[in-house]
């Protein structure tokens, strides 16, 4: 299954590994299926489950009310519906490269 796909709505359904009180906030490639994500935040209260929405939203171009966590909302494994962006932009501001063979190079999210 690839880390990021097509759903018949015409939404996209994107898989995530989250890593928790990581050093910065970054993409990191893919880990198995799915685009791993560092994030500074800890796993309390919902705090990186927002900080998914608001990472995802800041590199799509998106309103955080674009993004859903469908699956995963007390796990490191997290599958992200995303409305309003199409496949092939989405994987372009995701870290373009990621769906071919450059998994670990990181891709960090603007300042």
């Amino acid at each position: 299954m690839p880390y990021l796909r097509s759903l018949p709505d015409g939404s996209l359904l994107l898989n995530l590994l989250v890593q928790p009180r990581a050093s910065r906030n970054e993409l990191a490639g893919l880990h198995n299926d799915a685009l791993k994500l560092r994030l500074t935040t800890p796993p309390v209260e919902g705090r990186a489950n927002q900080a998914v929405i608001s990472f995802l939203a800041k590199r799509l171009h998106l309103p955080k009310s674009a993004l859903t966590i469908k699956n995963g909302q007390q796990s490191r494994e997290k599958q992200v519906i995303i409305s309003g962006c199409g496949e092939q932009t989405a994987r372009e501001l995701l870290g373009g490269e990621v769906g071919g063979h450059k998994q670990h190079e990181r891709m960090r999210s603007s300042p």
